[in-house]
């Protein structure tokens, strides 16, 4: 594929919130990629301008500034601008690798119930294996723990910067919600892709290179992961599913720190999750039996 029919095809978003430096470094990395795709850029709210000395050194690349952060969010306003039927997520820390992106690009194209392509990610200098992508890498070969006829394996969990999707399935399914920020967002995606008819599968010849920011906060990370698993349960998991989820986090808190500031976070919002309480479909249940047993 070439770097011509790739630019028709794939857009990269950026989602970035004040980390001018390690931005810069991504998008080096993706204008040097030989398909030289789209790329356009986020900016999540920065407190300080981090995007002010990237308009003169990418003049190529399109910055979208938002008023406020809106979190993993921000994805979605970059694909709404996006004109390509595939979008590429990239965080601010992370970039494909030369080759990744017609890899996924084929993947998608070969099966037209396909809405997410989640890439092989390699965390840091040392390329470690993340986790993620290890537990893709096991997961069942269809929804239902079957063969699969491309011999790929579908996944349910999967991590944003190293996902390409179908960009009208994408926006359709809503996107990365508002109220979830950044933290385990990925798994509300998920479940409306899913539960709409979608398949969700990984493609390890694609990699995409993931290099933390060194300024992260665990913590606060931490908090809101668990927090979104309980919001995310509430709204979309069966009852006796949602309870399981809860009584678990119950159970654990004593154990970790964030659990109490998790559990009080997410009772503050119970009407985002009540209110829009839309139970996913009974193969979409199935579907996260079989990776459980796979896993």
């Amino acid at each position: 594929m070439g770097a011509s029919a790739l630019s028709r095809l794939v857009t990269v978003v950026i989602a970035t919130r004040d980390r001018s430096s390690s931005l810069a470094i991504t998008v080096d990395r993706l204008e040097a990629l030989p398909e030289k795709p789209r790329i356009i850029v986020v900016d999540n709210a920065s407190t300080v301008s981090a995007v002010g000395d990237l308009r003169h050194a990418h003049p190529d690349v399109e910055i979208l500034e938002l008023p406020t952060n809106v979190g993993g969010a921000a994805r979605n306003v970059g694909a709404r601008q996006a004109r390509t039927p595939y979008v590429a997520f990239a965080d601010d820390d992370s970039w494909w690798d030369p080759g990744a992106l017609p890899a996924a690009v084929s993947v998608m194209r070969a099966d037209p119930l396909t809405a997410l392509v989640a890439a092989r990610i390699l965390v840091g200098p040392e390329a470690a294996l993340d986790p993620t992508s290890a537990l893709m890498a096991r997961g069942p070969l269809d929804s239902a723990g079957r063969p699969r006829p491309d011999g790929r394996r579908s996944v349910i969990g999967f991590l944003a910067c190293g996902a390409l999707v179908h960009r009208a399935r994408f926006l359709a399914a809503g996107g990365f919600d508002p109220q979830l920020l950044v933290g385990g967002e990925e798994e509300a995606l998920w479940l409306n892709l899913a539960s709409a008819g979608w398949r969700l599968v990984y493609a390890p010849e694609a990699v995409v290179r993931h290099h933390p920011y060194g300024a992260r906060e665990p913590a606060r990370r931490s908090r809101l992961q668990a927090r979104n698993a309980l919001m995310v349960g509430w709204r979309y998991l069966p009852a006796h599913l949602a309870l399981r989820r809860t009584l678990a986090h119950v159970a654990r808190i004593g154990r970790d720190p964030a659990g109490v500031g998790a559990f009080t976070d997410a009772l503050r919002r119970l009407s985002w999750a009540w209110t829009g309480r839309s139970p996913i479909s009974s193969s979409t249940v199935r579907a996260l039996a079989a990776h459980a047993s796979a896993s």
